[in-house]
């Protein structure tokens, strides 16, 4: 499903286009100025998850902007007890946040690593990923920016019980280094 919202640059005016592919089903956008439903786009620009439009009514010859955006399906997330909840990239950016606290990270990296794992999961194509799923993308994202936002996520999201199972996450980071 596509999404164009139309904005005056007078007010907060909105008006909106959808259009569904599979079904054909359109619900036509207006001129926001005079209600004529043709227009013509007089440019285009890519502005990250959006393309803006300027557009120029036919009938009152009126210029608006739309942004179209594609819609993302609603992806669920299977917790450890088997609830399910929404995906929520908030809850991602913060967790991952807490981690990077007091390292020499900027937001600009860590809003990238959020990005980039979202985007694999949402690149899976389902409707439903296991938490777990997630989790490991995180570890693996943290282990190549910052060996000790990799301790602290892995210590709370592996649920580390003592030192000595903390100490063999370790160990096993300083191997695959080597390794690597």
């Amino acid at each position: 499903m596509i999404h164009h919202y139309a904005l005056l640059r007078q007010g907060f005016c909105l008006h909106y286009f959808s259009g569904d592919r599979e079904t054909g089903e359109r619900t036509i956008m207006k001129c926001p100025f005079c209600g004529g439903s043709e227009s013509r786009v007089k440019d285009s620009r890519d502005v990250g998850d959006a393309i803006h439009r300027r557009r120029e009514c036919e009938q009152c010859k009126g210029r608006f902007s739309t942004y179209e955006r594609v819609e993302k399906t609603q992806l669920m997330v299977i917790k450890r007890d088997q609830r399910r909840e929404p995906f929520d990239r908030q809850k991602l950016f913060i967790g991952i946040s807490k981690a990077c606290e007091k390292r020499p990270l900027s937001v600009n990296e860590i809003e990238n690593a959020v990005e980039e794992i979202e985007q694999e999961v949402y690149r899976q194509g389902k409707q439903e990923v296991p938490g777990s799923v997630i989790g490991e993308l995180v570890m693996d994202r943290l282990r190549t920016m910052d060996k000790i936002a990799y301790i602290r996520f892995a210590s709370v999201y592996r649920s580390f019980g003592d030192v000595e199972t903390m100490f063999e996450e370790i160990q096993n980071l300083l191997n695959r280094e080597k390794g690597e």
